[in-house]
């Protein structure tokens, strides 16, 4: 036997204390009233009232400990979606038009999208020339945010970026059985050097995976991107090399696979957050119930809460409202 809440049985073992304490103050009550009048009649309820409280205390307070023993197995039912995050890691992600830059700005944004998933199922994918899957679909946030915390641009091979390889890899992350409860969130600054994303984007249609598009950056001013050995700006020809925030791709592949193209705004604000974004566009996708048989300690309070009740009933039908003093009848 083992006990949910151990610690109410040191108010199981008070209770037999209790009672000889009340047991003194009516022996004492007793004799004070026998110095009074020559013979003090005995209360024929009073004792077994006693006795049923007591035991009525000691039954219940023994249930709240919830006392378990053999094991039960109980069917859960949830609800949940399977959503696959890609991440665009390419060096244009680190332009700081966004504070402290494009990249970090989109992971601390994935952050509030995990704190937001409520038994949904996620999964984490990092692109550049192709996709790389570094967490697969789960519900443990912890993990999802060990893998986030650890991507950079070196999480993905180097190259052109390629929308059309992220989008195939975070098809290939998802079940094609649970298509009506799939989505795919991708995370850019919409850049696609290589082309194919509009095919990929069809097939994910033809499977019914809607992809959620989110530009991040600005779209008018262009950003420098900071050189690899961290000494200054990418240049070509002499020039530094600025980049926008380049939409068309981005809303040609939500609208492709029947998804949204949603901008995430450069001053974070509580309507551009991609929680905030999954709350309002995600929810719509389909959920799909799982049931799950889970071996549990078995409950046994019952045995112990229904008698005690009834002994606390009978002691309390034996008084008016209160226990019966000594000394009367």
């Amino acid at each position: 036997m083992r006990f949910a809440y151990p610690g109410m049985l040191v108010l199981v073992a008070l209770v037999p204390v209790a009672g000889l304490w009340w047991t003194f103050l009516r022996a004492r009550r007793e004799k004070a009233l026998a110095r009074i009048t020559l013979a003090v009649p005995k209360s024929r309820g009073s004792s077994l009232q006693t006795v049923l409280v007591l035991s009525g205390l000691v039954l219940c307070l023994f249930a709240a400990s919830r006392p378990q023993w053999g094991r039960s197995m109980e069917k859960t039912v949830q609800r949940s979606r399977n959503v696959v995050v890609a991440i665009d890691v390419s060096r244009s992600m680190l332009a700081e038009d966004v504070r402290p830059n494009r990249l970090e700005r989109a992971k601390a944004d994935v952050a509030d999208l995990i704190d937001s998933l409520e038994g949904d199922r996620c999964a984490l994918v990092a692109f550049r020339r192709t996709g790389v899957a570094l967490c697969p679909l789960t519900t443990d946030r912890g993990y999802l945010r060990g893998a986030l915390e650890q991507m950079t641009p070196e999480s993905a091979p180097r190259g052109e970026t390629d929308l059309g390889a992220a989008i195939r890899a975070s098809l290939d992350a998802l079940d094609p059985a649970a298509d009506d409860h799939n989505a795919v969130i991708m995370i850019s600054d919409g850049g696609d050097l290589r082309g194919g994303a509009l095919q990929a984007a069809a097939l994910a249609k033809k499977r019914g995976v809607p992809i959620f598009t989110v530009g991040i950056g600005d779209p008018r001013n262009g950003a420098e991107i900071p050189s690899e050995d961290g000494r200054g700006v990418q240049r070509h020809k002499g020039a530094a090399v600025k980049v926008k925030l380049e939409e068309a791709a981005l809303k040609a592949v939500a609208e492709a696979s029947s998804g949204r193209y949603v901008p995430l705004a450069t001053a974070g604000t509580a309507e551009t957050t991609l929680g905030a974004i999954y709350r309002r566009f995600l929810r719509q996708v389909a959920a799909k119930e799982q049931s799950e048989e889970e071996s549990r300690a078995a409950e046994r309070y019952q045995f112990f809460l229904a008698p005690g009740v009834l002994l606390l009933m009978a002691g309390a039908s034996l008084s008016r409202g209160r226990f019966r003093p000594a000394g009367r009848a």
